[in-house]
């Protein structure tokens, strides 16, 4: 059975993502995590309007090509499929107990938070298909093995999700740890697809924990935390950072404080590469070096 269906605008305004990652019944709001700082964050040099998640436009090293034409799984017969090939080694059968879940609310859908420890079992037995939600360069780069490209706002027909059957089980992943695809997951869900979950812990975890990932750089990157501040009343929105000339994209939702916490950790950047930091509030552009050297407000500067 195919899907076809969905996302006609192909973004999703940033503006439309209010309170998307509140927790379900009995879940905590992330609006009130309170995860110790290790370290400091970065300065603002520019203050616009957010803009839209969707398609980059690249100076270099950009997102050329559809998320169907990327597709990358050597030696696995049916790279399409979202299932990595056959592995030699298939754990024995176990129970697996969804019910413990924690949940995230994002976009009016409930979304499933699946440990890595169970999403990595459902695919060495090849029981759910992979989706990355990220950039394409990013999944061109490094991506699990077998797991099909389908990034944020894009139509789920321009993928290989878009074959797939709606009662599949699907797991969305990306690396912040789970804001991006669980906006994937809030899209196939509204679309009508009814098993989706997402890696709570995001890829990192998966490439921490040596499981297998195929790319052009699946080696591991620096971790940068860019840390902000906006208004308290924007507490469940999203915040985005984008490098400048490509399509990596990574988010974080802004706390009850109107604090925020983004994870980088994008292959080939160094201090000195540009980044745009997008806010419900304000847009700020500035070299990794300067956006974690201190909290990135909209008061600290311009280009």
């Amino acid at each position: 059975m195919k899907r076809r269906a969905l996302l006609t605008s192909g973004t999703l305004a940033l503006g439309t993502l209010a309170g998307c990652l509140g927790r379900g019944d009995g879940e905590t709001d992330p609006a009130t995590a309170t995860d110790a700082p290790t370290e400091t964050a970065g300065r603002t040099t520019d203050a616009n309007t957010p803009q839209e998640i969707g398609a980059e436009e690249t100076e270099s090293g950009g997102s050329s090509g559809s998320p169907r034409e990327v597709t990358a799984n050597p030696g696995d017969p049916n790279p399409t499929d979202g299932l990595p090939p056959e592995p030699d080694d298939v754990p024995a059968e176990r129970e697996v107990d969804t019910s413990s879940y924690g949940t995230s609310t994002v976009e009016g859908e409930q979304i499933e938070l699946a440990p890595i420890a169970d999403v990595h079992y459902w695919w060495a037995r090849q029981e759910a298909r992979i989706a990355d939600a990220r950039g394409l360069s990013q999944y061109r780069e490094s991506h699990i093995l077998g797991a099909v490209a389908s990034p944020v706002g894009t139509a789920i027909d321009d993928t290989h999700v878009g074959d797939w059957a709606t009662d599949e089980r699907i797991v969305c992943y990306c690396g912040c740890p789970h804001h991006l695809s669980s906006l994937r997951a809030a899209e196939l869900q509204s679309a009508g697809y009814e098993n989706v979950y997402v890696i709570d812990e995001g890829f990192f975890e998966w490439v921490d924990q040596s499981y297998p990932v195929v790319g052009s750089d699946a080696s591991d990157r620096t971790l940068y935390r860019i840390r902000g501040r906006t208004r308290p009343r924007y507490a469940g929105e999203m915040v985005l950072a984008r490098h400048v000339g490509s399509d990596r994209v990574e988010a974080a939702p802004v706390q009850r404080d109107g604090s925020y916490e983004i994870h980088v950790r994008f292959a080939n950047v160094t201090p000195g590469s540009r980044l745009r930091i997008e806010t419900p509030e304000y847009t700020v552009t500035a070299t990794l070096d300067e956006l974690t050297s201190d909290v990135v407000t909209p008061r600290l500067g311009d280009d």
